[in-house]
């Protein structure tokens, strides 16, 4: 057992750079990697024995770890490339009409901005994005605010758990126990929340939750799932209609399983990663890195978007630019310090966010508050 505060060499990150951006893209653990490179050996061994014969049995054992973990029946999960396409997925099924809204913040995630808003724009629906006062300063500020845009064309309500940019954990239970009492279909996305936040999808009571196994549960990228409330099933199709559909009534987990060829390597690994970061106890490193956060946070000088709590923030932090941040400061950061942290803009204003994991120390964030001393 390991109590993570020395998890560096675990990973296969470029040692030489300061890597302050797990957000985005995950990092997968060298126990882990080698654990998908067995799956891939595997499969190109015997590719008949294991994509005709075997592969039903090993996602089956698969989702029951996913389900498991995330507080759901594994048959009400099945695994998707990233929450990308899981909400892609649900924003089709949702039964969209002309006239018709989908609520939402101007804090999402910009690549699904765009999926509802081709979505609505084929069926005749309008995507409404409410706006989200910053910094933010409290749950029920943020519950009463989103609440405001509900209007009598409203049918969907789509939230992040926990936004991209703005790094915060939004009210979700909430949202999703007045969208169901107003008779909305929620849609989460939670591209952020596995391996980062707790997460029990029974509790939470969500009609479509996407989330991504490759961020912070460091699972090989490519690993993700789509989480539909039951009754709501036979409407909801992949992308693709292939071997799934074979039979009278196939099962929803059939018809997303069954997609012809396609190497599910990255989704047999998500119990390795699962298992992986309880061997090294990690409750303990969340708790570590949000440290660091909570630092970051208080110790760079900058505007804060969320109140100091773990009810908004866990292991990655947003903070306000200064006027006449340099416009090529991500860039800078990078090629001058060799610090890997992006820097985004939200209107007229400008953000960084750094991110920690289990990788991080306290050198990393002294490196930052160097770097940016000097460069702000």
């Amino acid at each position: 057992m390991s109590d993570g505060t020395d998890l560096r060499a675990e990973f296969l990150l470029d040692p030489s750079v300061t890597f302050l951006n797990h957000g985005s893209f995950g990092a997968c653990p060298r126990t882990v990697f080698k654990r998908y490179q067995v799956w891939q050996l595997e499969l190109e061994r015997q590719p008949v024995l294991f994509l005709a014969r075997r592969i039903e049995g090993l996602l089956a054992e698969a989702r029951a770890s996913l389900g498991a973990y995330v507080g759901a029946d594994p048959d009400d999960v099945v695994f998707v490339p990233n929450a990308t396409t899981g909400v892609n997925l649900a924003a089709w099924a949702v039964g969209l009409k002309a006239d018709d809204e989908v609520l939402t913040t101007d804090l999402e995630y910009g690549a699904l901005d765009l999926t509802w808003e081709h979505v609505c724009g084929d069926l005749g629906a309008r995507y409404v994005r409410t706006p989200i006062r910053l910094p933010v300063t409290s749950p029920e500020e943020l519950v009463e605010a989103v609440w405001a845009g509900v209007g009598p064309r409203t049918r969907v309500l789509f939230i992040s758990h926990h936004t991209s940019s703005t790094a915060m954990t939004l009210p979700v239970a909430e949202l999703c126990r007045r969208a169901r009492a107003a008779g909305l279909r929620t849609v989460v996305d939670g591209a952020h929340v596995p391996g980062h936040l707790p997460l029990d999808l029974k509790t939470l009571d969500v009609d479509y939750y996407a989330g991504n196994c490759h961020k912070w549960l460091g699972a090989p990228k490519g690993a993700g799932f789509l989480y539909v409330r039951r009754e709501l099933q036979h409407d909801i199709h992949p992308l693709v209609f292939s071997w799934g559909y074979e039979g009278d009534d196939p099962s929803f987990m059939l018809r997303h399983e069954q997609q012809g060829t396609r190497d599910p390597s990255a989704y047999l690994t998500v119990p390795a990663a699962i298992e992986w970061q309880a061997e090294h106890e990690w409750d303990v490193v969340r708790k570590r890195c949000h440290d660091l956060a909570r630092r970051a946070r208080n110790e760079l000088g900058l505007e804060p978007v969320t109140p100091d709590s773990t009810e908004f923030f866990g292991q990655m932090v947003t903070l306000r630019l200064p006027t006449g941040t340099p416009p090529d400061l991500e860039a800078r950061l990078y090629d001058d310090y060799r610090i890997e942290i992006p820097v985004f803009e939200r209107g007229e204003e400008r953000f960084i966010r750094a991110s920690f994991q289990g990788y991080n120390d306290a050198g990393d964030l002294g490196r930052l508050q160097t770097a940016l001393a000097a460069l702000l």
